[in-house]
């Protein structure tokens, strides 16, 4: 019995953290080939200097996960990228919590870009 407490618990806490959050847009890579030339939009890739010198969009600003944001424009529409998905949705909470009102993570990263 207590074992099915505890998976349910496992269960609950891993749909809250994938839960995406309120206020974050989500795109495909092939809408983002769509407005890779927007002016209106910040692209940064939040991946390690090392993965992102190895390939990268050059769009994007290497700004890597947990530094810098506070750096960014808040008038326009941040997008960001990672390798999985993973930590551009880490830094998409982030960004909303420092009070960037567009803010917008890529489904899948530069694997699925």
């Amino acid at each position: 019995m207590e074992t099915w407490i505890l998976i349910a618990l496992i269960v609950g806490f891993l749909a809250w953290r994938l839960k995406p959050t309120k206020g974050v847009q989500s795109i495909t890579t092939a809408q983002l080939k769509h407005v890779l030339n927007d002016k209106d939009k910040v692209f940064i890739d939040v991946r390690t200097p090392a993965e992102y010198k190895g390939r990268n969009i050059p769009q994007f600003k290497n700004i890597p996960l947990g530094s810098g944001f506070h750096q960014l424009p808040k008038d326009k529409e941040i997008v960001v990228i990672c390798q999985s998905g993973m930590r551009s949705s880490q830094a998409c909470k982030q960004l909303k919590k420092l009070g960037y009102e567009r803010v917008t993570n890529v489904r899948g990263g530069m694997s699925a870009y």
